[in-house]
């Protein structure tokens, strides 16, 4: 994610600089803003295939977990329901 916001600062620069240029120079700003929006875009998407592998991964292993102790699953989850409502009704 640090990747991407610089990314998207160097171009956000660019195109600032772009702006208040004319001419040559001018389109060459914008070709390496876009080139720079194009980059952060494919680090993006490369971010967002990590995040659902790890959320796939953690939905397997959770499943897995439910099913092998699916009494102790009840116990947390009754526990759970019954502090959050305990939470809820003292507002």
């Amino acid at each position: 994610m640090t990747d991407i916001k610089s990314v998207l600062t160097d171009a956000e620069d660019l195109l600032k600089q772009a702006a208040s240029t004319t001419g040559e120079r001018a389109a060459e700003l914008r070709e390496t803003a876009l080139s720079k929006l194009k980059q952060a875009k494919e680090k993006a998407a490369d971010v967002q295939v990590v995040v659902v592998e790890k959320g796939k991964q953690a939905a397997r292993v959770t499943d897995d977990y439910v099913h092998d102790n699916p009494w102790r699953s009840i116990g947390i989850a009754a526990v759970a329901g019954i502090a959050l409502g305990l939470l809820l009704n003292r507002k």
